[in-house]
């Protein structure tokens, strides 16, 4: 019988798990031997709750029985006994200790709860025969508690296909004809974090001005918050701190605390809105010094006022309006903390607060105090904070491991401040979430995890991970779980049939966002226009994801186009037009330089392109009737500091006139070079070699009005360039052309460097002649890895020759990770440092063409922190068998400052170090690289043997030669 289940479970598993995104499936759509029918077309079942039972129980109860209606046709209904169910499905459901149905049926031993009973929101389901008179058979679901028993209910909902974000995202339920409860027993929890959840923060101006517009909800009342509580506990979350800078939770409508109370979520206020205040409540002075009779009644009304609602009471004290404090020190914020635990104590009548979750967040200044050698109450959780920019700069060390209290992480996918804010569309990248807050697990910061998500609303998608790995940590042990989950949230949302290349799209917008958030591309423009067609590669990869997006759009129905189009599509199209505006507009202005007519046209692009902006936003608040007007609000275009600005402005382009030089109207440029010829001296094209990854390009462009034809000649027979002929015509014809140089080796004189003519000759004015530099080395044919081009190496981190482990941890690939391809990190943890004789090391081995006197090698790294200042983050190089170089990449810093480089890290989304390691002979080498650290990651390698250009990604990948990886 147990093999029979087992392969039951497997027959299912995959269908299902890809609904209840990687929980264990215990509902089937087809008839399934033992198998209980719970609905269908036509029938709902009754879902039966103790009227003793938690109220929030019974509301997710009816939220159930309304599910089924959307999937069926058929809702269900909500009953609080079992009398008159004889020919009815029926499902029980309740809280072990509260519900007395459930009591009794594990009083008959009709119901085993021993794998649940006494845990943190666990549940357990199964189908019990004869579970009350007059009932055959039910489905059993028994929560540990009140939210294990909510869990358990939304549970069988995201199952059945009712996504969590159903009405925050229109996601349309997935139809059903049939649904049944497997026979099998199904336990789950406790969850890897206990207080896990959402902050809404950074609110203006989209959130607030939609909620108070005719689409939302007047104000932040009770109806929204509870629209915003039954998405957390669809997610599974529990934790929430409101918004502060418009509003007033618990004042702004008297029914927010109960409601939270009543529906299961644990309320909270951010790290600057001590015991259940609200920012906007705070007395003036807001100073401990001054003020301190007026600021000990405003924290014990607080306290007093949610006494009997669950909550974790937040601690200690900030300056006002999220600032530092001008007069508060450590040893008044230790006074301040004691007082507060008195407050408590004496609002809930207890002696000691063993069991009451307290928080103090350690963020920003508040690190300097704990630096400091500030002594916090064992109780309190530590609340460890990010940089605001998703990475972590401190977790528990050693030393600190008993606290009970425990450790948290307060975590941002939106933020307000330096080095500019980010609170527009989704702009992060899954793979570098999990990173961190794996690391931050497996550090032992699993009481608390909070994250800023701004509007909500643009966000569902990075929310949805973040909280999923917040349950449950165990589904993401490997260092590759983020694209299979993706998979499977794309499943949940969109369907099977676009699921694969949802995933596929969103993890390409992970790596190009990371490079750059929107609101900083206008700080020192990053991306090259003259080396490695920077520019333009970028903006074709950004150009052909939208392709991708729009093709996988295209194919759904319209009801699901709208779920696609929020969460996906938007972004990505959205996210195309400010990357293209400035893109283009770099281009622009370097085109002005050369004197090409196309930086008229570049130009009118730039243009064109920022009115769409305006398009888009307008078409996402014209959605499901205007639903999610004004939650587009953001200004993303023109930031000159760190704040946004009052509008949006395109940046500035130029044009130019139309009157050719006394050269004629032909121009050439080529790769790597800002040069304009005839005029400018002609410039040499990089070198090219049978393993160069890109093409070879020459661009011959129109630098006034008029036409032109033209003719391109190789010196030597063995050089092609296509096209070898054109005409250019300004205004009203093409007024550019690329041709692409090959070479055929076979004829190419062999193991030498030599050069070759390449001439461009006008019908009128000027000719161009361009010196092509030939290096036509082989390598062995038993050689596998990467071959230098134009002096660089340029690696990527899943082209390993060989990863070989050590004792007790291992070295990892991150798919989908940094800026370009992947990363390299340690997995799981190791026990204490390692040094190169005792790490783990990965080998990539490359292939010189020339001998390099002095080279060196770029280590790409994430703008991580040193989350242990005793054990900085470390790594070793070595070219072959030399010593090994070992590094401290990210200087030394106090808690609440920020290292060496920070800024820049953050804005380029990397930090990048380099190492001298000498001459390096031409033939075959091993780069070895040993993580020393746990928490090291690394991105990229580049090796510079003396040919690398100036760029803000680095030369693209190398070729790759012998069997693939």
């Amino acid at each position: 019988m147990m093999e029979f289940l087992l392969r039951l479970i497997c027959l299912f598993s995959f269908a299902l798990r890809t609904l209840a995104i990687w929980q264990t499936p215990n509902l089937a759509f087809s008839e399934t031997p033992g198998g209980l029918k719970l609905g269908g077309t036509g029938s709902g079942p009754t879902i039966v709750i103790d009227s003793k039972d938690w109220p929030g129980v019974t509301r997710a109860g009816n939220d159930l029985a309304n599910d089924f209606g959307l999937v069926t046709g058929t809702k269900g209904k909500l009953a609080t006994s079992t009398s008159g169910l004889t020919n009815t499905p029926v499902i029980i459901a309740g809280t072990i200790g509260k519900s007395p149905l459930i009591d009794n049926l594990i009083s008959t031993g009709k119901l085993d709860v021993s794998a649940v009973k006494g845990k943190w929101e666990s549940f357990t389901t199964q189908v019990v025969p004869n579970p009350t008179d007059g009932v055959a058979s039910a489905l059993i679901l028994a929560g540990s508690d009140k939210r294990g028993t909510i869990f358990a209910l939304y549970d069988i909902s995201e199952q059945i296909g009712v996504s969590p974000w159903y009405w925050w995202a229109d996601v349309p339920p997935k139809r059903k004809t049939a649904i049944y409860a497997l026979p099998i027993t199904k336990t789950q929890g406790p969850p890897s974090i206990k207080y896990r959840g959402i902050f809404l923060n950074d609110e203006q101006p989209a959130l607030t001005n939609w909620v108070r517009s005719a689409a939302g909800f007047g104000s932040y009342n009770a109806a929204f918050h509870a629209k915003v509580f039954e998405l957390l506990l669809r997610l599974r979350a529990n934790y929430f701190w409101p918004t502060m800078w418009a509003s007033k939770f618990y004042v702004d409508d008297a029914k927010n605390g109960p409601l939270a109370d009543e529906m299961g979520i644990v309320m909270g206020t951010s790290h600057t809105e001590p015991l259940a205040r609200a920012d906007k409540e705070k007395v003036k002075p807001w100073d401990w010094k001054a003020n301190q009779a007026g600021l000990k009644k405003y924290m014990q009304d607080g306290a007093t006022r949610a006494k009997n609602w669950e909550t974790v009471w937040t601690m200690g004290m900030r300056g006002d309006g999220d600032t530092a404090s001008p007069t508060l020190d450590a040893k008044q914020l230790v006074d301040v903390i004691a007082f507060q635990q008195g407050a408590l104590k004496s609002a809930l009548g207890v002696q000691d607060l063993r069991g009451v979750p307290q928080m103090w967040c350690v963020y920003k200044e508040v690190g300097g105090y704990y630096q400091a050698g500030m002594k916090v109450p064992e109780d309190v959780t530590i609340l460890w904070s990010d940089d605001n920019s998703g990475n972590i700069q401190r977790l528990p060390i050693s030393s600190e491991m008993s606290r009970s209290g425990n450790f948290g992480v307060y975590y941002h996918f939106d933020y307000v401040g330096d080095p500019r804010n980010y609170k527009w569309i989704n702009s992060i990248q899954l793979s570098k979430t999990w990173e961190q807050m794996h690391l931050a697990h497996q550090k032992n910061a699993t009481q608390i995890w909070i994250v800023n998500v701004g509007d909500l609303k643009p966000l569902e998608l990075p929310i949805s991970h973040f909280l999923d790995m917040a349950y449950d940590m165990s589904k993401f042990t490997s260092s590759a779980s983020t694209d299979p989950w993706l998979e499977a949230w794309a499943t949940r949302e969109f369907g099977a049939a676009v699921s694969k290349g949802t995933a596929e799209a969103m993890a390409t917008y992970g790596k190009l966002i990371i490079r750059r958030k929107y609101e900083l591309l206008n700080l020192n423009f990053p991306y090259s226009t003259v080396n490695y067609d920077e520019a333009e590669t970028v903006l074709g990869e950004w150009q052909a994801l939208e392709v991708k997006a729009q093709k996988l759009y295209d194919g759904l129905d319209a009801e699901t186009q709208i779920a696609f189009f929020e969460m996906v599509l938007h972004p990505i199209m959205a996210g195309r037009v400010v990357v293209q505006v400035y893109i283009n507009a770099a281009r622009n202005k370097a085109y002005a330089a050369q004197k090409r007519m196309s930086t008229n046209i570049l130009a009118d692009d730039v243009k064109k392109t920022y009115a769409q902006d305006a398009v888009i936003q307008k078409r996402y608040h014209s959605l499901v009737n205007g639903k999610w007007n004004h939650m587009m609000d953001q200004i993303h275009f023109g930031y000159n500091n760190w704040q946004d600005p009052a509008s949006n402005s395109m940046p500035s382009v130029q044009t130019i006139g139309t009157t050719a030089p006394s050269t004629g109207i032909m121009g050439v440029s080529v790769q790597n070079s800002a040069a304009s010829t005839p005029g400018d001296a002609a410039p040499t094209l990089p070198s090219i070699d049978p393993y160069t990854p890109e093409n070879r390009t020459i661009d011959i462009y129109a630098k006034g009005s008029g036409t032109v034809d033209f003719t391109i000649t190789a010196s030597v027979p063995y050089i092609k360039v296509t096209p070898s002929s054109g005409t250019l015509t300004y205004p009203s014809g093409v007024s550019d052309i690329r041709a692409i140089i090959t070479v055929d080796w076979t004829l190419a004189p062999k193991d030498t460097t030599t050069k070759a003519d390449i001439t461009i000759k006008p019908s009128k004015g000027t000719s161009a002649t361009l010196t092509l530099p030939i290096t036509n080395f082989a390598v062995p044919p038993s050689f596998t890895g990467y071959v230098e081009s134009n002096g660089a190496v340029a690696i990527e981190m899943h082209r390993y020759t060989s990863l070989n482990p050590s004792s007790g941890t291992s070295l990892s690939i991150i798919p989908n990770y940094g800026r370009t391809a992947s990363g390299l990190t340690l997995n799981p943890l190791p026990s204490s440092p390692l040094t190169p004789s005792t790490a783990p090391r990965a080998i990539y081995t490359f292939y010189a063409l020339t001998t390099a006197a002095a080279a060196k090698v770029s280590v790409y790294l994430p703008p991580s922190f040193n989350v242990d200042p005793s054990s900085p983050l470390k790594y070793a190089i070595a070219i072959d068998d030399g010593t090994p170089i070992t590094v401290t990449p990210v200087p030394s810093s106090t808690l609440g400052s920020m290292p060496g480089g920070w800024s820049e890290s953050v804005i380029n989304g990397a930090r990048i170090v380099s190492s001298n390691v000498g001459r390096v002979e031409k033939g075959e080498h091993r780069l070895s690289v040993w993580l020393l650290e746990g928490g090291t990651t690394v991105q990229r390698l580049v090796v510079d043997l003396g040919g690398v250009k100036g760029s803000y990604l680095g030369p693209g990948e190398s070729g790759w030669v012998g069997r693939g990886r």
